[in-house]
């Protein structure tokens, strides 16, 4: 029954690894003014092609 337990911190670590994870992106995001993210969103939207008369229905 030795590999359950070892099985089970490895399944563990991983939870508590994607958890930290999670946490990093979230105050990446959350770092943003409200500015940045407008003027961020306006570049995106810039890049973008015009959809063509096919796209639109």
């Amino acid at each position: 029954m030795r590999w359950w337990k070892v099985l089970g911190l490895a399944g563990a670590a991983g939870v508590a690894t994607t958890g930290v994870i999670i946490v990093r992106s979230e105050r990446k995001r959350r770092a943003y003014t409200p500015d940045q993210v407008r003027d961020r969103l306006h570049a995106r939207l810039s890049d973008q092609s015009e959809p063509t008369g096919d796209e639109q229905r």
